[in-house]
C-alpha cells in the first residue's frame, strides 16, 4: 500500500516541521500547489504568487503580520534542492529517484472549528528490506577523489558529495517516517504527505528563519563520533574548522543579497551540538532584511543550503551534477512553515522518502583538499544509521 495524499487522510494532527504547536490539532488542508520541472515556470515566484493567493503576504517578508484565528494559519512549504539549483540557474543533477515525488509542495492550512480529535490508528504489518546503496564504497571513494582534482585544478574550494540508498518496505511507511521526529536534535522532526509519497524528517539544521525581519541560517559542518574524544578531535581539527569557516562566508555571502547594508553578523561560530551518536560543529549567521524582500527573492538566495552544496556554490553545483549518478531527491532541500509574520524551514538532511514501493535515504559530506575518501564514506554510513535503524522500528 503506497502513501496517500495528505487530502484523504483521516482527520489528525499536522505534524509539518516548525508548524505552530498552539494550532496543530486544529489544522486543516485548505490547498496545495506541486512543482516538477515538466511544468515549467519559475518555482520560486510561482510558489510567492500560490501563498499570496491565499491571503499569505509572502512579498514583503519584512512586514508585520498577526496570527488570524478566522484566516489562513500558515503553510508548509517543501523545496528540493533539485528545485533549488533550478533557482540558482545551475543544473539540477540526475533524475530524482522517487518519481512520485514533486520538487516544490506548498500546503495552505486553515484552523477547524471545533477543533479535530487526534486519529487513532491501528498498528499494522511493517517490513523493510535490505538497504542498497545506488553506489559501490569505490564508486563513492572515486566521487571524493574527482572532487579533490577539481579543488586541485582551483575550479571549487569544497564540495558536498550524497550518495542515495533504497529499501523495498510493505506497510504503511507514514508512522515509520513520523518516528523520525523523536530522533535526539532533531529540529525540524515531522512529515509531509502527497499522492504517491511521503516524506520524514529529523534535521537538527536551520536552512532559513525569518522573524520580525531578522533572517537567521544555522550552518553545521563537522562531525565527530559523540565520545569526549570525538568531541576533543572536532575541536582540535583544523581540517574541519576550515571546511566550517568556509561555508560560514558562504553563508554570509547568501544573506547579503537579502540583508540591509552592514547588517550581516555571525553570531555563534563553531559551537560543538549533539545529533543522536555525532558531535556536529554549527554556527549562527543572520542579518536584518532590506524593505520589500519577498519570499522569492529569499528562496533564490538560500537554495540549495550552502553546508550541502559547497564554495563557490554554482561551482559546486556543476560539480555535483556531474558526480552524483543518483538525484538528491528530498534530501539536501527544505522543509518547514511559512505563516503571517514568520518562516521558519529546516534544511533536509537526515531526511528520508517513501514512494508505493520503496524508501529512500540520502547522507554525505564536505570534501575538501584534506578529506580522506575512505573516512568520508565511513561518516555517511554514522549519519544514515540512525534513520534507518528507527525506519526498520
Amino acid at each position: 500500500m503506497g502513501p496517500y495524499g495528505v487530502e484523504t487522510l483521516p482527520p489528525g494532527v499536522v505534524d509539518v516541521p516548525a508548524a505552530p504547536a498552539a494550532c496543530r490539532a486544529a489544522l486543516v488542508e485548505r490547498d496545495r500547489f506541486e512543482w516538477r520541472p515538466a511544468d515549467g515556470g519559475d518555482p520560486a515566484a510561482l510558489t510567492e504568487e500560490f501563498l499570496l493567493g491565499h491571503g499569505l503576504a509572502v512579498d514583503d517578508l519584512t512586514r508585520p503580520a498577526g496570527h488570524d484565528p478566522a484566516g489562513p494559519c500558515g503553510a508548509a512549504l517543501y523545496v528540493s534542492a533539485a528545485a533549488g539549483a533550478a533557482m540558482a540557474g545551475a543544473p539540477s543533477g540526475a533524475a530524482n529517484p522517487v518519481a512520485t515525488l514533486p520538487e516544490v509542495a506548498v500546503v495552505v492550512y486553515g484552523h477547524a472549528r471545533p477543533p479535530r480529535p487526534p486519529r487513532r490508528t491501528e498498528p499494522g504489518r511493517w517490513w523493510v528490506g535490505p538497504w542498497r546503496d545506488s553506489w559501490t564504497p569505490g564508486e563513492h571513494a572515486d566521487a571524493v577523489q574527482a572532487v579533490r582534482a577539481a579543488i586541485g585544478r582551483g575550479d571549487v574550494y569544497q564540495v558536498n558529495v550524497v550518495g542515495h540508498a533504497a529499501a523495498d518496505y510493505t506497510g504503511d511507511p507514514r508512522p515509520a517516517l513520523a518516528r523520525l521526529a523523536g530522533l535526539p536534535g532533531a529540529r525540524y522532526g515531522g512529515t509531509l504527505h502527497g499522492a504517491g509519497w511521503a516524506i520524514g524528517c529529523a534535521s537538527p539544521e536551520t536552512l532559513v528563519e525569518v522573524t520580525a525581519g531578522r533572517v537567521v541560517t544555522r550552518p553545521i559542518k563537522g562531525t565527530r563520533p559523540a565520545t569526549d574524544a570525538g568531541r576533543r578531535e572536532l575541536l582540535a581539527s583544523a581540517k574541519e574548522r576550515a571546511e566550517h569557516i568556509m561555508i560560514v562566508d558562504l553563508e554570509r555571502n547568501d544573506l547579503a543579497r537579502l540583508a540591509r547594508t552592514g547588517s550581516v553578523r555571525v553570531d555563534e561560530l563553531f559551537a560543538v551540538r549533539r545529533w543522536c551518536d555525532l558531535w556536529q560543529a554549527e554556527s549562527t549567521v543572520s542579518a536584518q532584511l532590506a524593505d520589500g524582500i519577498g519570499l522569492a527573492a529569499l528562496l533564490r538566495a538560500v537554495c540549495p543550503g550552502g553546508s550541502v552544496t559547497g564554495a563557490p556554490k554554482r561551482a559546486a553545483l556543476e560539480l555535483i551534477a556531474a558526480v552524483e549518478p543518483v538525484g538528491r531527491g528530498a534530501g539536501m532541500g527544505a522543509l518547514g512553515w511559512v505563516g503571517p509574520g514568520r518562516l521558519d524551514l529546516g534544511l533536509t538532511i537526515r531526511t528520508a522518502a517513501a514512494d508505493g514501493d520503496r524508501l529512500h535515504g540520502w547522507a554525505g559530506g564536505g570534501i575538501t583538499w584534506d578529506s580522506d575518501p575512505a573516512a568520508e564514506v565511513a561518516e555517511a554510513a554514522a549519519k544514515a544509521a540512525p534513520v534507518r535503524a528507527l525506519l526498520a522500528g
